[in-house]
């Protein structure tokens, strides 16, 4: 990961560390992390995009135009953060799935495993539903993730356990329209 150069915007600059993908970086990841998925589900009729809201909306929407394979997309909104730079521990269910997964091939988005929390509570919902598979796509993973033993088939970017935002990652619900991942600065969320 190299910190790259990245059109700036006033309102931000003064609170962003430094950024650690471009947008260049992002795009590139995410055609590959397409060409492996189109690879494993060439074989079935489709695969059911599940994205966890918001986080999730910028790389869901690029991985669904990068897939050559037939894609339906949902979204789920589960919260353990809130305005916090850590999670709270509880997950909550903001907005629950609309279609049927009964024998679909699914695939969670995710912006970011981070405690693994929220993920570990949804891979034990899912099945609840009776699909034909349910695999994750995360675009970062940080270390803790590691820890929690979680599996996520696709992944695309180890990053420091830092407090990043951008590219659909918020705290208190700004900066996700950031075409970049960047760190924030401990000054923003009040943290050392």
């Amino acid at each position: 990961m190299t910190p790259s150069a990245e059109p700036s915007a006033p309102w931000y600059d003064a609170d962003i560390e430094r950024v650690i993908l471009s947008a260049d970086d992002i795009a590139a990841k995410t055609a590959e992390l397409a060409e492996r998925i189109d690879a494993d589900y060439a074989e079935t009729d489709g695969l059911l995009l599940v994205g966890l809201f918001k986080g999730a909306v910028m790389f869901m929407a690029d991985l669904a135009r990068a897939l050559t394979i037939p894609v339906e997309l949902e979204f789920m909104d589960l919260s353990s953060y809130g305005a916090r730079a850590t999670s709270s521990g509880v997950v909550r269910v903001l907005k629950d799935l609309d279609t049927d997964i009964r024998d679909r091939h699914v695939l969670v988005v995710e912006d970011v495993v981070d405690s693994g929390l929220t993920l570990s509570w949804l891979l034990k919902y899912l099945p609840s539903r009776y699909p034909a598979s349910v695999e994750v796509v995360s675009m970062l993973r940080k270390p803790k993730a590691l820890e929690a033993n979680l599996p996520v088939k696709y992944v695309g970017f180890d990053v420091p356990d830092e407090f990043v935002v951008g590219y659909g990652l918020d705290y208190a619900e700004r900066y996700r329209e950031l075409p970049f991942v960047g760190v924030l600065k401990a000054s923003v969320y009040g943290g050392a």
